[in-house]
């Protein structure tokens, strides 16, 4: 997973880097095949902001999320984006029919 952190009013610090690295493991662990995430993190006057989009195959995703406290932006980013994803992945995995060579059928007399 290519991943790309990025400021706005507000510089990355490795302390940061490492904390949103260690939310998004989360996110990978529940779906491995994420292609592309790009995280903006920002400050307009005390809120702090958290968006990321993630690109996996046929679809992106999108969350975003705002805190007075930087951390708990990305804590809540983390968790809206988990939820997306494994709904995402339920989608992909979900069939809620029965395959033909599966069904039974009825002989007419």
């Amino acid at each position: 997973m290519n991943l790309n952190i990025n400021g706005h009013h507000l510089e990355v610090t490795p302390a940061i880097r490492n904390y949103v690295i260690e939310k998004l493991d989360r996110v990978k662990r529940h779906f491995d095949h994420v292609i592309d995430a790009s995280v903006t993190i920002s400050v307009v006057k005390l809120v702090q902001r958290a968006d990321v989009t993630l690109h996996v195959r046929g679809k992106d995703i999108h969350a975003e999320a705002s805190h007075e406290n930087l951390y708990a932006a990305i804590d809540a980013l983390a968790d809206k984006l988990d939820r997306q994803v494994l709904r995402h992945k339920d989608k992909l995995t979900n069939h809620n029919h029965t395959p033909m060579k599966h069904q039974v059928v009825e002989e007419a007399e």
